[in-house]
């Protein structure tokens, strides 16, 4: 649950930095931004999986690039459904969509990985 805990922080601090350095990018409340996190990692965890494999000859055909567009589309569905979380066009879910990735890079590089500990037992 910690873990869990540390990455939806990482991912509410890539939303607000999108939302502080996009014009396109916007959230009402602490709150909002908080809920936003949450169902992103929900959305990632459930229906990115789907769609990634979906998208997978489109994927393989413009060399992983439409990648990009899949975390685009996963944060607009989290607009979508999530009053107070605005994203204004594509151009602004895949850049939003890239600081959230970084930001959840830096996240799980901090965290760690429970597979290299499982591994080594």
């Amino acid at each position: 649950m910690p873990r869990f805990l540390i990455r939806a922080v990482m991912a509410a601090v890539g939303l607000a930095l999108a939302a502080m350095l996009l014009p396109g990018v916007s959230y009402d409340n602490l709150i909002t931004l908080a809920i936003a996190a949450v169902l992103l990692g929900v959305v990632n965890a459930f229906v990115r999986p789907v769609l990634v494999v979906l998208t997978l000859p489109l994927t393989i055909i413009t060399l992983g690039l439409f990648l990009l567009v899949v975390n685009a589309a996963m944060i607009g569905l989290v607009a979508m459904f999530l009053k107070g979380f605005v994203v204004k066009g594509l151009m602004s879910g895949v850049l939003a969509g890239v600081i959230v990735s970084v930001t959840s890079w830096v996240g799980h590089k901090i965290v760690g990985d429970d597979t290299k500990a499982i591994a080594s037992n």
